[in-house]
């Protein structure tokens, strides 16, 4: 009868799972624009919590290392061990500013410079690229047949007015509202911005508090088994993402320096900007790096298009180098994870969320790779993978 009344429970649940499938199915675009909506509204807290979760690692680092060996000898009541979590996460503040701010005051001045040297190559350039056209059309006269065909194209100059008119009456309406749109949008994101900061500071620094009613509701009202499973996935998780971070924020500086060190050895231009440029959007994983070789190569291309065009073949094989020897070993021996899937992750994660789910699918992914290969061991009755034994080098 227990049996019974067991299988009738397990009935109705799955019965139950299946009925709220089907109506999400149903009602999925409703469902969406619901989970839309939610986000908008927490979108500061969520956006607070990432801002914790990144100046948390160097946060610890300041409280445990510089701040947690030397103080823990002078006891609980000295003042500095009181307001170490504070002066940890200003540092940590700062810090983040300091790189920010580097990266800026390197990259925007001399950007700046270069474009100024551009408007003055520019029209030269623009001479000897017309130069270089007569004496194209000189040598090929077939070339001036085909542009004196369009000369018989009968261009109606009065409609193309009219057209142009008719935009610029009905899309001053348009102009004032993107507008009015826009500074809306600048002012809410700048509040939101505000409210984020100010959430993240609260969970900084009250992270242990808030650790604990977390896991006393879960332990409420949950079973034993949900309580610990749900304690170890959010281990892993944490684990996986400040690794990631670190291994991420490693890459990008090796990849800066290779630009700088290969630059400067080559003799190009702007070494330096390029560099820093190149390590900051490295951040994005595998592709970032490409936002640096488009305004290193745009920089040269006036200057000197075969010198551009040497850049491009430099940042191909140094890419290359980063993406499939760095990185995956870097990145993916931070977080666990195979080579193999972490280019995988990056892949998948960029097709369906962009440069977000590239950032956030290779701890995913490592989460669930070790919650898989666990499970797989447990089920086998295996130890983990063995590693590959050694060669015999024994004497016959």
């Amino acid at each position: 009868m227990n049996l019974n009344r067991k299988n009738i429970k397990k009935i109705r649940g799955l019965i139950l799972f299946a009925a709220v499938v089907i109506l999400g199915l149903m009602k999925f675009d409703l469902l969406c624009a619901a989970a839309v909506f939610v986000v908008n509204i927490l979108k500061p807290f969520i956006l607070g919590g990432m801002i914790a979760f990144v100046i948390n690692i160097p946060m610890g680092f300041f409280e445990t290392k510089v701040f947690g060996s030397g103080l823990a000898k002078k006891g609980k009541g000295s003042y500095l061990q009181k307001s170490r979590r504070g002066i940890s996460m200003v540092l940590s503040f700062f810090a983040v500013i300091l790189v920010v701010t580097l990266v800026v005051v390197t990259v925007i001045p001399q950007l700046f410079a270069a474009i100024r040297v551009l408007t003055n190559k520019i029209p030269v350039f623009w001479m000897d690229l017309i130069a270089q056209l007569e004496i194209l059309f000189a040598e090929n006269p077939e070339l001036m047949g085909v542009l004196n065909s369009f000369e018989s194209i009968e261009i109606d100059w009065q409609k193309i007015i009219n057209t142009v008119l008719e935009f610029l009456q009905n899309g001053m309406g348009s102009m004032l509202n993107s507008t009015f749109t826009v500074a809306s949008s600048i002012i809410s994101s700048t509040v939101n911005f505000f409210i984020a900061l100010v959430f993240s500071i609260y969970i900084l620094v009250q992270k242990e508090k808030l650790g604990n009613q977390f896991k006393r509701l879960l332990k409420a009202y949950g079973t034993p088994k949900i309580y610990q499973g749900t304690l170890k996935v959010c281990r892993l998780l944490h684990q996986n993402f400040s690794h990631f971070i670190t291994g991420q924020c490693t890459e990008a500086v090796i990849l800066g320096l290779m630009f700088v060190v290969s630059m400067t050895i080559f003799r190009f231009d702007y070494a330096v900007m390029i560099g820093v440029l190149i390590a900051f959007t490295a951040l994005i994983p595998i592709v970032g790096a490409f936002i640096g070789c488009f305004v290193g190569a745009f920089l040269m291309l006036v200057d000197d298009p075969v010198r551009a065009l040497w850049f491009v073949i430099l940042f191909i094989v140094l890419q290359q180098i980063e993406g499939n020897l760095i990185y995956p070993h870097v990145v993916g021996n931070s977080v666990g994870l195979p080579s193999i899937w972490v280019l995988a992750a990056v892949t998948v994660g960029g097709s369906l969320m962009g440069i977000f789910g590239m950032l956030i699918f290779i701890p995913l992914l490592s989460t669930v790779y070790m919650l898989l290969r666990e499970d797989v061991n447990k089920r086998n009755g295996t130890l983990p993978e063995p590693q590959a034994a050694p060669p015999d080098v024994s004497p016959k």
